[in-house]
């Protein structure tokens, strides 16, 4: 059996080993061949578990505030982009517009988003959290910073890179093109 004291570089890729905090933790190094079917799917798992334990920190205060993660997903990007539009909000969650519409129904009606006209085009419906929906994301976000400052102080800052350059990779460029336009709005 291997001992979470165990040497990082004496051990094989699938071992635990202890890392600066004396965490045990699996050997995450990737292997020159990193494009191989095996390490593929080492770095899905690794995703998988760690979006599992993501979502595990943050369903409580999810079931007190009443919602469900879909709600979540939603009320973030408004918060995150106020003024966004359900359009705007297709794209960000790639979610089709008949869920949103589900999904934004029940944050209005929970008192958690408002909507109001477009300025151009009094059709479309732009959003924004109410100061009880900011309230909820901001908890989220919390309990989601922290998970994530915890896993990065393991890491340390190149593999902080990395890991945005490759979360940043599964993002259809739509999508980052999106971002970027709602970031440089000038009512932001």
């Amino acid at each position: 059996m291997v001992t979470a004291t165990e040497n990082l570089s004496t051990s094989s890729p699938n071992r635990a080993v202890s890392d600066d905090y004396g965490i045990a933790r699996v050997n995450v190094a990737a292997s020159p061949l990193f494009l191989r079917e095996a390490e593929v799917a080492r770095g899905v798992a690794l995703l998988m578990s760690g979006h599992s334990e993501l979502m595990r920190r943050i369903d409580p205060v999810l079931r007190d505030a009443g919602i469900g993660r879909a709600h979540y997903r939603v009320l973030a990007h408004i918060v995150r982009w106020p003024g966004c539009s359900v359009t705007d909000l297709i794209i960000l969650s790639g979610t089709s517009k008949q869920a949103i519409g589900r999904v934004l129904r029940e944050l209005v009606a929970r008192g958690l988003v408002v909507q109001r006209p477009g300025l151009r085009d009094r059709r479309q419906r732009l959003m924004a959290a109410t100061d009880a929906g900011v309230a909820i994301e901001a908890a989220v976000e919390t309990a989601l910073r922290l998970a994530v400052a915890e896993a990065y102080a393991g890491s340390g800052q190149h593999a902080v890179t990395g890991f945005w350059q490759v979360l940043e990779g599964l993002i259809p460029v739509a999508t980052r093109l999106r971002h970027a336009e709602l970031e440089r709005r000038p009512d932001r």
